[in-house]
């Protein structure tokens, strides 16, 4: 009966009565977006293990912060901003282990490639592949706005930017992907 008396109660609810130190209640909230942030961590990274721990991390930011999470702000653009700098801090990382394994000969650091399943048709495969050469900004823009279906002022609070600033990236960016696949216009 207290499951049901949680899960009919908003998230900003939740993430107040959590502040206060109810671990039901963080676990509704738990239970409501961990999916969607291990979907979220899979698009941008497609490694299911990394994006297992970074789902766990961001709940575990969450948790510590829950003190400080003040009412009246939104909890699922505040959980997005904490996947969103998570997923930044990661590339980062990467970008310095793989300026460390150019650097180093032997096999023993070598990672072994991932396999992608492209079992979709023609014009998914070639979005796909254009999602792929697009720059990690992009391609998080991209995942916020049409995968997680976050709206215009919810990105702008996620990424700390103006939301005349994601209007003008996510225009450039469907104008770069309309022009990468022109090839398939008329097919």
């Amino acid at each position: 009966m207290i499951g049901f008396i949680f899960s009919r109660q908003s998230d900003e609810t939740l993430m107040l009565r959590a502040a206060r130190g109810s671990e039901r209640a963080f676990e509704e909230l738990y239970s409501r977006y961990s999916l969607r942030l291990k979907g979220f961590f899979c698009r941008q990274n497609s490694c299911r293990h990394l994006a297992d721990d970074l789902t766990q991390d961001v709940f575990l930011r969450a948790y510590a912060a829950r003190h400080t999470w003040r009412e009246g702000k939104k909890v699922e653009p505040w959980l997005f901003s904490i996947a969103y700098n998570l997923c930044r801090n990661t590339w980062r990382h990467q970008q310095i282990e793989a300026g460390f394994r150019s650097n180093v000969t032997t096999d023993e650091y070598a990672m072994p490639s991932v396999e992608v399943d492209l079992d979709r048709d023609a014009l998914d495969s070639a979005l796909h592949e254009v999602l792929e050469s697009l720059d990690d900004e992009n391609r998080l823009l991209f995942s916020l706005r049409y995968e997680e279906e976050q709206t215009v002022p919810q990105i702008a609070v996620i990424i700390g930017i103006p939301e005349g600033t994601v209007k003008s990236r996510l225009h450039k960016l469907i104008n770069i992907i309309k022009h990468q696949l022109k090839r398939y216009e008329n097919r």
